[in-house]
């Protein structure tokens, strides 16, 4: 472990010490650990790893022996150039093999990259004071000459500054202690505080426990606000008058409460129990719902649940929100969008001030809310119980970034591949990837690597909020679904799965010689040979569900908007002198106004581009509700029309950028788009992606050089998305924004291209051939009407009016049928043979 080099005078002293025989009392300087067993330490600490720390027999212990376990104090800070401060605590070693070194000890003065405690909870880096395996005192890269002891096995470490006077203690039983004096030339900047176990190792043997631990004195600051759990954040959806909200909980423990309340202010100023849920013990999640909520004002709630605290007491914690009224009344309903979380920015603090600038009533997160590596450390795997603690770490860290935004709003978050720890995913129905195969092999052949039950806990924290599944029947392994629908200030989402259904390429594109993704075989062309018969994108529980879903305006509904983890195009290029799409170049970044020669559109089966015929039944079915489509994942915002036979024949979709950017993607196709407008970018216009799919590109946020620095996170066109949805207009204005770009700066920098608006009728772009008469509803407005096929006896459309009347247009001659409905009621009329040629016709009067 680097420690910091300082040069100083140092003396070892044998002192005679006398200690009392009783306790002292709890009090706010000492952590009193309770006599439970529990991973979770309590809400002042921050643990790294997660399963690495828990409390047993009123002890704390360190259960993994490895480099840098570190136990953060998250709510007491210390002064610069501390000068009356007492840390200490016992320990014993666990880990009895001589032959690892190591060192236990405190860390201080922990600061991060972004001046945030929590980026100093995660990654923080301070200075070192503590004794080796070997009994040597250190401190920084300073360590005692002699050992004090050999072996140590048990002790305390006591670290004091006192007027000037520094020292670290080691004090054994009945033997006199061994004092390291601390120069005061010692530079030690304000900061956080850890305790640490270093073990150059790598094994579940466990490493040290320790004792009740005391920090106090007067350049020790309190931060009780910065106290995470036991409830450590939450989500919630409100559709139709049902609420549906899920605490996630720490991984408490064995003496703690099982049941969680969720409450709400009454008008007397009093709180009330409405709903009460158990404790799932592998999420640690509690979900409540809540029927018949009254959703026309704002409503604050809290969250109770009882634990055992330091001392042994019991405590109750409460955390507290607002539940917003729905925005049926608002002019615009604002969604911010996200993608991409890995936490090369955490705790993105310039983001989240920015997108509450916004004030968002609804919040989506459209995959890969965690990676593998978030928050160091790599990944655990097995055995599944340390698995599921090394998910819920990450997934913390992710919580801690967005409790703000999530207690105040609903959101819908949806898992995509890095979440279930896969780079990327084919789902195939939920089957097991094959036994006996590993990383990208095992996952181009489909399926999931980790555990079905692994899998659902992950499910569980990100999805159980969402109103009830379409048709809930799990799939392979048991695995669950969430597809679904919700209506939210007259919009109906519908929220779609389109990784778990898909066709793994591996096992039906076989001369293709698929590796992660990608052909492997050069002179395999994916537009000619990729668009095999019975490759699967949603599958058909999927389309049924969407079939229905464009033919439904209840709730309020007037506009439709697809919600999935990524669009259905790979807009995407790679330059074809570095690479042939088998192994992918980390590009440069280029400068602003540079243009690279020879990029080309790339293949990538990770995209939804694949399988294109697939593609093509989803957009058919889509476009029916004149949907926009919104989602994430491919590290490269854009802003495209889709195409089917012809360019522009069916819906948008906005593919926010990554709010951290660990692989950062670019358009830049050597031959510039058709039919783009003048004096606009090279890389937009009409085109074909790498497996022949149509895509009109109207904005794109490629990458560019800035200056700023981290510049991993500044200069990958890192950022987020907002849709403002108006329904008086029936319009969209899609935006999209760097994460430090201030929006309420009056010249306020998005990215090129934007804003844009997009109305509803353009998600339905081929071009019309003929109108049916004018129909007009007596005595009802906004009806919906829905145009039908008498050909084909198939939906054409179905939209909802903005007033009491509407003139449909098709987009073939021949005799149409129109269903005129009033949601809400059962009142509907079928008006049949209606000729394309009967535009000019008087208008049609529908009664009821």
């Amino acid at each position: 472990m680097p420690i910091r080099q300082s040069i100083a005078q140092y003396f070892i002293a044998f002192l005679v010490f006398f200690t009392c025989c009783s306790a002292p009392e709890p009090d706010r300087g000492t952590f009193d650990w309770p006599t439970v067993s529990r991973t979770w330490i309590g809400p002042d600490f921050w643990a790294n790893r997660l399963q690495d720390w828990e409390l047993l027999a009123g002890e704390l212990t360190c259960n993994f022996s490895g480099p840098n376990r570190n136990l953060f104090l998250l709510t007491r800070e210390h002064d610069k150039q501390p000068s009356n401060m007492r840390i200490s605590i016992p320990f014993r070693w666990l880990n009895k093999d001589s032959g690892v070194s190591g060192w236990l000890g405190f860390r201080l003065g922990i600061n991060g990259t972004f001046n945030d405690y929590r980026d100093s909870a995660v990654r923080g880096t301070g200075l070192n004071f503590g004794i080796t395996r070997t009994g040597k005192l250190f401190y920084g890269e300073f360590v005692a000459e002699e050992p004090s002891e050999i072996p140590i096995t048990s002790g305390r470490l006591i670290l004091e500054f006192n007027d000037g006077n520094r020292t670290l203690t080691l004090q054994l039983e009945q033997k006199d202690p061994v004092v390291l004096q601390i120069p005061d030339t010692l530079e030690i900047p304000a900061g956080g505080i850890a305790l640490v176990s270093h073990l150059e190792a790598n094994s579940d043997q466990p490493a040290i426990a320790f004792g009740d631990f005391e920090v106090r004195g007067e350049s020790i600051m309190e931060k009780e606000d910065r106290a995470y759990g036991p409830v450590m954040f939450n989500q919630y959806t409100l559709d139709s008058g049902t609420l549906k909200y899920t605490a996630q909980l720490s991984p408490v423990g064995d003496q703690d409460d099982n049941r969680v309340y969720f409450q709400v202010l009454s008008e007397e100023d009093s709180w009330i129990t409405i709903a009460e849920a158990d404790l799932d013990s592998v999420s640690r999640t509690a979900t409540f719902r809540v029927n018949n909520w009254k959703d026309g004002f704002d409503r604050q709630y809290r969250v109770e649940y009882g634990y055992k605290s330091y001392g042994d007491t019991r405590e109750r914690s409460y955390y507290t929100g607002t539940i917003r009224k729905n925005p049926v009344d608002k002019q615009d309903l604002v969604v911010a969008g996200f993608t991409g979380n890995n936490d090369l920015g955490f705790p993105n603090k310039d983001l989240t001030d920015n997108v509450k600038k916004h004030d968002p009533d609804l919040l989506f997160f459209s995959g890969d809310q965690i990676y593998e590596g978030v928050g160091g450390y790599g990944v655990q795997r097995s055995p599944t119980s340390k698995a599921v603690l090394d998910y819920l770490r990450k997934w913390y860290i992710f919580g801690w970034t967005y409790r703000d935004l999530l207690r105040d709003r609903p959101a819908v978050s949806i898992p995509d591949d890095h979440d279930v720890y896969h780079g990327n995913i084919w789902g195939a129905g939920g089957i097991s990837t094959p036994v006996g195969l590993t990383g990208s092999a095992a996952q181009d052949q489909g399926g999931y690597k980790m555990p079905p039950d692994w899998v659902n806990m992950v499910q569980r924290t990100q999805t159980s909020h969402l109103p009830d599944p379409f048709d809930p029947t799990p799939v392979a392994q048991d695995i669950g679904v969430y597809y679904t629908d919700m209506v939210y200030g007259k919009v109906s989402f519908a929220i779609l799965e389109d990784r778990k259904f898909k066709s793994a390429p591996g096992p039906i594109l076989p001369d293709a010689k698929v590796d992660n993704g990608w052909a492997s075989n050069l002179t395999w062309n994916a537009r000619e040979s990729g668009d095999v018969e019975g490759a699967i994108l949603l599958g058909a529980r999927q389309e049924d569900f969407l079939e229905d879903w464009v033919r439904d305006w209840s709730g309020g509904a007037e506009m439709k908007v697809v919600l999935s983890q990524t669009i259905f195009a790979n807009v995407a290029t790679l330059p074809e002198s570095e690479s042939n799409g088998r192994v992918i170049p980390r590009l440069r970044i280029l400068e602003e106004g540079e243009y690279p020669p020879d990029d080309r559109p790339v293949s990538d089966m990770d995209s939804n581009g694949w399988p294109q015929s697939a593609r093509d039944n989803a957009l058919k079915i889509m476009r029916k509700g004149f949907a926009f489509h919104l989602a994430g994942d491919q590290h490269l915002g854009s802003l495209i029309q889709y195409g089917v036979e012809e360019y522009g024949d069916s819906g948008y979709a906005f593919c926010v950028p990554s709010v951290s950017n660990i692989w950062p993607r670019r358009w830049y196709p050597a031959e510039g788009g058709a039919n783009r407008k003048e004096g606009i970018p090279k890389y937009t216009g009409d085109f074909e992606d790498g497996f022949g799919n149509k895509i009109t590109v109207h904005a794109i946020s490629n990458p560019v050089f800035t200056g700023r620095e981290p510049a991993n996170l500044y200069d990958r066109a890192t950022g987020y998305g907002i849709l403002r949805i108006n329904s008086d207009w029936r319009a969209i204005t899609v935006e999209c924004w760097p994460r430090d770009s201030d929006p309420t700066i009056g010249n306020a920098r998005q990215y090129p291209g934007w804003p844009l608006m997009v109305t509803q009728l353009q998600q339905y772009g081929k071009k019309i051939v003929s109108r049916l008469p004018n129909m007009i509803v007596d005595g009802y407005d906004k009806p919906v009407f829905d145009v039908i096929d008498e050909s084909t006896g198939e939906l054409v459309y179905s939209i909802r009016s903005s007033d009491n009347s509407f003139q449909p247009f098709v987009f073939k001659e021949g005799d149409y049928s129109v269903r005129v409905s009033i949601p809400g009621t059962n009142l509907e009329r079928t008006y049949e043979s209606l000729n394309s040629g009967t535009g000019g016709a008087p208008n049609l009067m529908v009664r009821f």
